[in-house]
């Protein structure tokens, strides 16, 4: 699980350029949306993905109005709705590194035109479905501040809380959990004064392949740029990302 760990750090930090895009916001605004259709009439409190959405979105900066735009085009009652889908498409990176792409689009074939074409120019292929899957698990997850944390306490509020694992890292720490679970940890989390980051699904390598220095930064380097497209909502590998590699990537 560090692939994931160390890769969601890596995003952020390098974040400020999709901010500057204008990315971030459509990203969660199709987030939000893909959230309000699960039912519940647009209501947070009868939708726990859509309350997790709409976190994330307050959390970055996302105004008041964007927000309800974007719920109201999931419930049908936007003037602008569009028919957003879900998507997950797979593939191999460079040195046959598995890579699981989550996009959310209304337009399936330029989506697809774009991923197969960054697969391209890095040496990777995309992969017919259910090939890559396999071999990784479908998780929640809590991101956590960890400056001041007592590590054995967390273990024992999460468990309590119904959680998988928990996974340390310098500056964040990272609470899996099963997909049915997640509010509820991250609730039990929160009221115990946990300063939650992040929180969302993901997914997670059943087993991770380690390579050298140079190829793994090959492979990071695709990762990026499949980050950067705008239908897509996340990336994952299974990648072993070390602290040595994710301190090389963030300063790239």
């Amino acid at each position: 699980m560090s692939g994931h760990n160390k890769w969601s750090t890596i995003k952020r930090k390098k974040g400020a350029a999709d901010a500057k895009r204008g990315k971030v916001f459509t990203r969660l605004g199709r987030d939000i949306t893909i959230a309000a259709r699960e039912g519940g009439g647009g209501n947070p409190d009868a939708n726990p993905r859509l309350r997790l959405a709409i976190a994330k979105a307050r959390a970055s900066s996302m105004p008041k109005e964007n927000i309800e735009r974007a719920i109201a085009r999931g419930t049908g009652q936007g003037e602008d709705a569009v028919q957003i889908e879900e998507i997950t498409y797979e593939g191999y990176g460079p040195h046959g590194v598995a890579i699981l792409i989550d996009a959310l689009t209304d337009n399936k074939n330029r989506t697809i035109s774009q991923v197969r074409a960054t697969f391209t120019r890095a040496n990777g292929s995309m992969a017919s479905e259910g090939s890559v899957a396999w071999q990784f698990e479908r998780k929640g997850y809590v991101e956590l501040t960890a400056e001041g944390v007592d590590a054995d306490e967390l273990f024992l509020v999460a468990a309590d809380a119904g959680a998988d694992d928990v996974i340390p890292g310098e500056e964040t720490i990272t609470v899996y959990t099963a997909r049915d679970t997640l509010a509820a940890v991250e609730s039990a989390l929160a009221e115990k004064g946990y300063n939650v980051t992040d929180s969302g699904f993901s997914w997670i390598a059943k087993n991770e392949v380690e390579l050298e220095k140079d190829d793994a930064l090959q492979v990071m380097g695709l990762l990026e740029r499949l980050e950067e497209l705008d239908d897509v909502q996340g990336v994952a590998s299974n990648l072993n990302i070390t602290e040595e590699l994710a301190k090389a990537m963030e300063t790239a």
